[in-house]
């Protein structure tokens, strides 16, 4: 089952995605390497049900896209 700890795995997702980012890849593909890890962490971390663990992965990936969106939008410097 899920545990309210396997939400670090987020942090995570992001970390991996930075990863990505400095290797080369472009950032505006940023949020479905983030879906794609969300996806592996909760089908193979998770000891869950395939269903349940697709769900909690799509979760975990969304959660670690958005979270990048929402601090790049907050540390970029306004044009105004």
């Amino acid at each position: 089952m899920f545990e309210i700890y396997d939400v670090a795995i987020i942090p995570l997702i992001l970390g991996v995605v930075e990863l990505f980012k400095k290797g080369g890849l472009s950032a505006k593909y940023s949020p479905f390497v983030a879906v794609v890890f969300g996806l592996a962490f909760g089908l193979v971390y998770l000891d869950v049900s395939v269903k349940e663990g697709a769900l909690v992965g799509l979760m975990l990936g969304l959660s670690a896209s958005g979270l990048y969106s929402g601090a790049k939008n907050i540390t970029r410097k306004s044009d105004k």
